[in-house]
């Protein structure tokens, strides 16, 4: 093997990237190994058709930890986030349309056109969400308690658990609520208006392959509010040169500390010796040793792809195997000639800075699940549209633009044709690519039109082009059985693999998924705790 490192971290996204700095910190030899020709994982922009730039997977900004921003001290390095001017608009069926954000009282002027009694409910309701959602921020950047771990599991469960034990009832009812119930339970018991049920719907379709009838989707709607822009809670942006400027910041900071980073360097298999993991070979045949091994990947691809079966525990290959991914999300970027022109909202306007949704009601986002588990696709699919460029020359040429488009729901893997006929997203693609298309112009006429080029990322190209297993962009699905001290497998939720000295950092940890940095934050602790404990290391510099 080449010389030894204390840590080999797989892949180089932003989680791998983060927990490579806090090891550096701590005097750690630490060397990132990427598949890819570029550093960032799924947090990356690149060119997509000359002149085009955009970010290719992940795409706007709110979950990033403000811990990790302040202790990379991002900012020193040209890390900046404009916020959007509103949250997001919504074209409605009958030519209406419907603005949220820009604060509480502007949004409950929007609600009031279509309920005074829901405009009435909406502090109370941002008063709840925002409750929960402080909770999940106090708990992002702790690892989980880890069953099976003794007294300091036992000490865990009580230093996290005492947070809930002394929120008042009411607050617990309200948790309780958003972990078990479905998105549509729990806005009905809030809302009467079905558009204004339809943004706080949304966040709960977003990388949820389910209808939001399907129990535990609520808590999918809180994950995206926990995050925060520029100390505003709750608030999304952009980030100049695209989620791709985040992780080149990063990429050079951990390098100016004697991080290694080797690209087009895909890892084959994890080495094992015995009972713990000793280092990883390439797919080139070459051998990397280090003290331990952090996997920024998925636990799918990470246990049943780059591990041999016989070096985990037969009950953990079953969890495993029964772990479930599928994100039904489909991306897509586009290169346009003009801005679109909404019929409901003609001309330029904060509209367009917004994120735009397509999925006007709660039952238009149930009949987008039952199509893609039917059909494959929606007809009629659930579509967010950001149009970066407006505020970013960098992306386009002058007086042309980009968009992002992340859209829901496509099955991971599609149904059989009517004749029995296995289908593949190779063939499908271009087909589903042009429906969402023609989703998007049947509210901006001219739209299609104005197409100068796409990049289309299906499932199936998100698993090759990311190691995104079914195309999961959570690295597993956020279901109440796969979160907390569960996610991936309970006894393993606090960063630790089943064979020692092998950890992982990426989003199928807590706390999930999106662009937080927490995991990677989370598994450097892990790991600089373990060794302070074996007595080779002090404790570590770790605050």
């Amino acid at each position: 093997m080449s010389g030894a490192y204390d840590a080999v971290i797989i892949g180089g996204g932003h989680n791998g990237l983060v927990c490579a700095f806090y090891l550096a910190r701590a005097g750690y030899r630490v060397r990132i190994l990427e598949r890819r020709a570029v550093i960032g994982g799924a947090a990356v922009t690149e060119e997509f058709h000359p002149g085009f730039r955009n970010s290719v997977a992940s795409y706007t900004v709110s979950l990033l930890q403000p811990k990790v921003i302040r202790d990379m001290k991002l900012a020193d390095h040209g890390y900046r986030v404009i916020e959007r001017p509103i949250a997001n608009f919504l074209p409605q069926p009958d030519g209406g349309y419907l603005k949220t954000g820009g604060g509480t009282e502007r949004t409950q002027a929007e609600f009031a056109r279509f309920s005074a009694r829901d405009a009435a409910a909406l502090p109370a309701y941002l008063d709840m969400l925002e409750g929960a959602a402080d909770m999940l921020r106090a708990l992002a950047l702790k690892a989980p308690p880890n069953a099976g771990d003794g007294l300091t599991g036992m000490m865990a469960a009580f230093d996290q658990g005492r947070r809930f034990t002394r929120l008042p009832v009411e607050r617990k009812r309200d948790i309780l609520d958003l972990f078990t119930k479905s998105a549509r339970d729990l806005l009905d018991g809030w809302f009467e208006n079905e558009a204004v049920k339809a943004p706080f719907g949304f966040d709960a379709t977003v990388g949820n392959y389910a209808s939001p009838d399907t129990p535990g989707s609520a808590y999918v709607l809180l994950h995206h509010v926990f995050g925060q822009v520029n100390g505003r809670k709750g608030a999304w942006g952009h980030c100049p040169g695209g989620m791709g400027a985040i992780t080149q910041i990063m990429a050079r900071i951990v390098t100016a500390m004697g991080v290694e980073i080797s690209l087009e360097a895909p890892v084959a298999s994890v080495l094992t010796d015995g009972a713990r993991a000793v280092g990883v070979r390439l797919e080139s045949g070459q051998e990397v040793a280090g003290r331990c091994v952090i996997a920024n990947v998925g636990p799918k691809l990470l246990y049943q792809r780059l591990m041999d079966p016989a070096s985990l525990p037969a009950d953990f290959r079953r969890r495993i195997a029964g772990y479930k991914t599928g994100s039904g999300s489909f991306r897509m970027n586009v290169a346009l000639s003009c801005l679109p022109d909404f019929a409901c909202l003609p001309g330029m306007g904060e509209h367009l800075q917004s994120g735009i949704i397509i999925a006007p009601t709660l039952d238009y986002m149930d009949q987008a699940f039952t199509d893609a588990r039917r059909e494959g696709w929606s007809r009629a699919p659930i579509i967010e549209m950001l149009i970066p460029s407006i505020i970013d020359d960098s992306l386009a040429p002058p007086g042309l633009h980009v968009a992002s488009l992340f859209c829901q729901q496509f099955a991971p893997v599609l149904p059989p044709a009517p004749d029995g006929r296995a289908r593949s997203w190779d063939e499908e693609r271009e087909a589903a690519a042009d429906q969402i298309i023609a989703t998007i112009d049947a509210h901006a006429p001219g739209f299609a039109r104005s197409v100068i080029a796409r990049q289309i990322l299906s499932p199936a190209d998100l698993e090759r082009t990311f190691g995104l297993v079914d195309g999961d962009i959570m690295h597993g699905r956020m279901t109440l059985d796969q979160l907390w001290a569960a996610r991936p497998v309970l006894g393993h939720g606090a960063y630790r693999g089943p064979v020692r000295g092998l950890y992982m950092c990426g989003a199928g940890t807590h706390p999930g998924g999106g662009v937080t940095g927490a995991p990677g934050h989370n598994a450097a602790r892990a790991v600089l705790l373990d060794h302070a404990g074996l007595g080779r290391w002090l404790r570590p510099r770790y605050r």
